[in-house]
């Protein structure tokens, strides 16, 4: 499986190509996320920037999570449409997760949300990741990673056609 580091130098490549703006909310990840696609090739021209939203009360107050478990579909949707509005960016992506060891919101040590966001959807979906919060966090980066670059594969051929 590709490390997220590759995901990202070919997401700059694509966000590049279809001049596509990227921004990211994450919680577990703690910043981990934003410096993978901060590192990667002319970040600058198409990284917008990142939330790290660590703390529920951010969430809630920053990025418009209603109130619900931070730890949620919910929560997730809210996160990415909120850091998209704030940094004006086509599209973004949010994770939010008990990393473990411990559980959150009554979730399991591994249990994520993911959403990416665009101008016309927000996409959600769960993964339940397997290993010590370490494991957890290198899996949770690789897949938000991979589903930016596929989102904006997509966009940038829905851009060519038009």
């Amino acid at each position: 499986m590709p490390h997220a580091d590759e995901y990202a130098q070919q997401l700059a490549e694509s966000a590049r190509q279809s001049e596509i703006t990227v921004a990211v909310a994450e919680s577990l990840t703690s910043g981990r996320l934003c410096a993978t696609l901060g590192a990667a090739p002319n970040s600058s021209d198409w990284f917008r920037g990142g939330l790290v939203a660590y703390s529920s009360q951010v969430k809630h107050t920053v990025l418009g999570v209603p109130d619900v478990p931070v730890v949620s579909q919910t929560a997730a949707e809210a996160m990415a449409t909120g850091v998209r509005s704030l940094l004006k960016a086509v599209v973004a992506v949010a994770v939010t997760g008990a990393g473990g060891p411990d559980p959150q919101d009554g979730q399991p040590p591994g249990s994520v949300w993911f959403a990416i966001a665009t101008e016309h959807d927000v996409h959600a979906w769960h993964r339940q990741f397997e290993g010590d919060p370490k494991d957890v966090l290198d899996q949770t980066v690789a897949c938000a990673t991979e589903s930016l670059l596929d989102t904006v594969r997509a966009l940038g051929a829905d851009r060519s056609r038009a």
